[in-house]
């Protein structure tokens, strides 16, 4: 298949053409004399100004009205900086016995530094490889949903009980799936790290999109970010015991799409993590509420792979539309006039 292009707008392109030209224009119309241009040359804070003009104007305005303020953060202890992979693998080898290892060639290119984290993730974390070809690892059963009930099941022992799942009898394919987004991010990362049984991944436990709406969130991504899940978000609670262990710590908003059997919107739901009670709670809520404590965990592919040339099946976004066609909603679905859509749909 004919692999696809960058997507990527250059100066040279007519976009970037385009810029530029305003640049000009404005600077043409000042008339500065020598002296003020040599001025202007010499005062640093150019290249910031343009870039927070780029940053701010660079999203959509849709569902802008669903982002408030936020200085909620991590407060229990968990630290986005630092380097602690070899610790993260003991902890899901010991929680899972069976389950294998990552790319040793890959793991010790990110432990020597050859391998960066590169902002917005704030460091590596261990998954736990269920999207690896030929089907998941045994001990995590079938199913996307058996997979993370599993992960449910582990949060309640390590928290010593301290935890409630609010949406008993409903972790199945029927009522949670993950976004196909997810689904082809996850498989092209498993391709290009050989399909271990664990994932290196780049990602950030929810602080970069605190007080924003899960359709907001999606709707800001970068071009190779997305949701991480709720499998992705709990195991990154196992191996992160100290996120979320007091009331005012950032709750997290997981990505995945829920199906609540008391909305009129099939799949119009996503489950988050949060701590009240005493203990973590895992519950799923509409994906256009706004709220300053909640924020959306997310992961990244290294924007290298977005175009890799080594993809039999093409890039990203041919892995987007494969994984669509399989995930198509229903008549009902279709026909249905809804108030609030599916996390999907942001991606349509």
């Amino acid at each position: 298949m004919k692999q696809l292009a960058p997507s990527i707008v250059t100066t040279r392109a007519r976009k970037g053409r385009k810029f530029i030209s305003i640049v000009e224009a404005a600077y043409n119309q000042a008339e500065l004399s020598q002296d003020e241009a040599q001025r202007i040359n010499d005062t640093a804070g150019l290249a910031d100004h343009i870039g927070e003009f780029i940053a701010k104007n660079r999203v959509t305005d849709k569902f802008k009205n669903e982002e408030v303020p936020s200085t909620y953060g991590y407060l229990s202890g968990y630290k986005p900086e630092g380097q602690d992979l070899d610790r993260q693998i003991e902890v899901l080898q010991g929680l899972f016995p069976g389950l294998g290892g990552p790319n040793l060639d890959y793991l010790q290119r990110v432990k020597s530094g050859a391998i960066r984290v590169k902002k917005p993730a704030e460091k590596f974390f261990a998954i736990p490889n269920i999207w690896k070809e030929g089907g998941l690892p045994a001990i995590f059963g079938a199913t996307y949903s058996e997979a993370l009930q599993k992960v449910l099941d582990k949060i309640f022992e390590t928290r010593e009980g301290k935890f409630q799942n609010y949406r008993v009898g409903q972790i199945d394919e029927q009522h949670i799936r993950q976004p196909a987004r997810t689904i082809a991010f996850f498989k092209q990362l498993s391709e290009a790290q050989g399909n271990p049984d664990i994932l290196i991944v780049p990602a950030q436990f929810g602080i970069l999109h605190r007080g924003r709406s899960v359709r907001r969130a999606a709707g800001v991504f970068l071009k190779n970010e997305l949701h991480i899940g709720s499998f992705g978000t709990g195991i990154m609670l196992l191996t992160h015991t100290e996120r979320l262990q007091e009331y005012d710590d950032l709750w997290i908003d997981t990505g995945d799409e829920f199906n609540d059997p008391d909305s009129g919107v099939r799949f119009g739901g996503s489950p988050y993590f949060r701590f009240s009670g005493g203990g973590v709670r895992f519950v799923a809520n509409r994906v256009g509420g706004a709220v300053a404590y909640y924020g959306s965990a997310s992961a990244f592919l290294p924007k290298s792979l977005l175009f890799s040339q080594k993809h039999s099946d093409g890039c990203f976004c041919f892995y987007l539309i494969k994984i669509y066609s399989r995930l198509l909603m229903s008549f009902v679905e279709r026909i249905q006039p809804p108030n609030i859509l599916p996390i999907s749909s942001m991606f349509a």
